[in-house]
C-alpha cells in the first residue's frame, strides 16, 4: 500500500481517486471545491492544502483544468513544492503545455524528487471504468515505480519518452479526437438534412471504416442533444489553443485544426463554454439552418 496524494477531483478526478482507494492505497484528497464526502467514506483523507498533501504522500497525483492551475498548485505558498521532501514523486494527469512540463519537471527534480507528465484520454467513461489510456513523459525508471498505479485508473499505459513528451503525445490525440468529432458532426448533420434517419445513418456507419469510439458516444450525443459533461467544450479549446500555439513555435500548419477551434470558439459565444465537446454540432446546425431532432436549440 502506498501514500498517495490526489488534488483535483472534479469530473475525472473523482473517479480516478476512488479507483486508488479500492486498490488498496491510503489517499490524502485536496480540491478547491471541496473533497468529496464519498471519497473521505471510503478511506480518503482530506486535506487542507496541496502542501499538506505532499507532507503525507509519497506519490502525488495532479489531475487539473490548465497550466496556471498546475503551477499554482505546485509552486505558489502552501504548494506542493512546500511540502516535498527527497525522493517524492510527482504525476501531473492533466492537459498542459509540453514547454511549460519540462520547466516544472526541472523546478521539481532540483527539489530532489522525480515527475511524470501523464496526461489521459478516454473522458468520463474511461476515468469511471478505469478503462483510460495514459500517455507518459518520464524516466524508464519512474515510469516502472508508477506504472501499477496508474494501472488502476487505465488500460492503456504507453511510455512515449521523456518529460514532457506525454504532454505532446495528448496534444495529437486532441488533434484527433476534435476533428472526428467535427466531420462526425458534420456526416450526421448532412445526413439528416438530407432526409435520412441519422439513427440509421449512425448504426450503418459503425459497422464499416468510418467506425469510431467518437461515432459511437459522441454521435449518440449529438443525435440525442444530451450535451451534459463530460470532457467540457472549454478544455477542449485550451487543447487546441496549445496544440495551436506550439505549432506555431514549431513552424507547422494545422489549417483543420485552426478551422475546428474557430467552431469551438462559436460554441462559447452562443454559451456552450460547459457543454460536452459533441456540442460542435450545434454550430454545424445553425450553418445548415436545420436541426437533427426536435427539442430545445442548443
Amino acid at each position: 500500500m502506498a501514500n498517495i496524494g490526489f488534488i483535483g477531483l472534479g469530473i475525472m478526478g473523482k473517479p480516478m481517486a476512488n479507483h486508488l482507494i479500492r486498490g488498496g492505497h491510503q489517499l490524502f484528497l485536496h480540491s478547491r471545491s471541496g473533497v468529496p464526502e464519498s471519497l473521505i467514506e471510503q478511506g480518503g483523507r482530506a486535506c487542507s492544502s496541496p502542501k499538506e498533501v505532499a507532507q503525507h504522500a509519497d506519490i502525488i497525483v495532479l489531475m487539473l483544468p490548465d497550466t496556471p492551475d498546475v503551477e499554482k498548485v505546485l509552486f505558489a505558498h502552501n504548494g506542493v513544492a512546500e511540502g516535498l521532501t527527497a525522493k517524492k514523486i510527482i504525476i501531473d494527469m492533466s492537459s498542459i503545455s509540453p514547454i511549460e512540463t519540462k520547466k516544472f519537471a526541472a523546478r521539481i527534480n532540483q527539489l530532489g524528487c522525480d515527475y511524470a507528465d501523464a496526461p489521459v484520454s478516454g473522458g468520463d467513461v474511461g476515468a469511471q471504468n478505469a478503462t483510460l489510456t495514459i500517455m507518459v513523459g518520464a524516466s524508464e525508471n519512474v515510469f516502472e515505480q508508477i506504472k501499477p498505479i496508474l494501472a488502476l485508473m487505465g488500460r492503456t499505459i504507453t511510455l512515449v519518452g521523456a518529460n514532457g513528451a506525454g504532454q505532446i503525445c495528448k496534444i495529437a490525440n486532441q488533434i484527433v479526437v476534435a476533428l472526428t468529432i467535427e466531420a462526425v458532426g458534420e456526416a450526421l448533420v448532412f445526413a439528416s438534412k438530407a432526409g435520412a434517419n441519422p439513427i440509421k445513418i449512425q448504426q450503418a456507419l459503425m459497422g464499416g471504416f468510418a467506425s469510431s469510439r467518437v461515432l459511437e458516444v459522441h454521435g449518440n450525443r449529438m443525435i440525442k442533444h444530451s450535451f451534459d459533461p463530460g470532457f467540457r467544450i472549454e478544455l477542449q479549446q485550451k487543447d487546441l489553443a496549445i496544440a495551436l500555439s506550439c505549432a506555431s513555435d514549431l513552424g507547422v500548419s494545422l489549417p483543420n485544426t485552426a478551422t475546428t477551434q474557430s467552431l469551438y470558439n462559436a460554441c462559447v459565444a452562443q454559451g456552450g463554454a460547459k457543454w460536452d465537446n459533441s456540442a460542435l454540432v450545434c454550430i454545424l446546425e445553425k450553418l445548415a439552418n436545420h436541426q437533427m431532432v426536435d427539442s430545445d436549440p442548443c
